[in-house]
């Protein structure tokens, strides 16, 4: 119950600011950074830990009936490694994501709202896992939120 309400909330609340930045950034536009301090990217275990949670993540994503058949037939490998160089971006942890936008990886995928909080529930499941503060997970959810409207397919 946690990470659907965490989720929903992240998901109304998320402000302008961080709107405002995932707008303006240039690799990728979507994917704002964090500018809170390096203790946030340490509560996440730096890039080893990042690399930790994403295994899990994977892991939680194959074994969700909703989101499995997202993942179960795509480079597993290579969406990992995507999303440990995103995250470390967003954490402000020094790296460069260079992979495509969220807009270009997600278009045609028909992604429901039902699948996207699967997703949350995955990763926070993850990082709990790895005992990733409440806190600093919301602030990495809240900086991924105005993803959403992006990932979400339109009717």
């Amino acid at each position: 119950m946690k990470t659907i309400i965490a989720s929903l909330l992240l998901l109304s609340i998320a402000g302008p600011a961080v709107a405002q930045s995932a707008m303006t950034m240039k690799t990728p536009p979507d994917a704002p950074v964090i500018t809170s301090g390096a203790k946030l990217f340490e509560d996440f275990g730096g890039k080893a830990g990042l690399v930790a949670i994403m295994d899990d993540f994977m892991v939680n994503l194959l074994a969700d009936q909703r989101t499995r058949p997202f993942f179960e037939s795509v480079d597993q490998a290579h969406v990992k490694a995507q999303l440990v160089e995103q995250f470390c971006q967003i954490l402000n942890g020094g790296c460069t994501y260079q992979g495509k936008s969220m807009t270009e990886v997600h278009r045609g995928m028909a992604i429901a709202e039902s699948d996207f909080f699967a997703l949350v529930e995955a990763l926070q499941k993850a990082m709990d896992k790895h005992k990733v503060p409440f806190g600093s997970q919301n602030q990495l959810l809240a900086a991924l939120a105005p993803q959403h409207r992006v990932i979400i397919a339109k009717p």
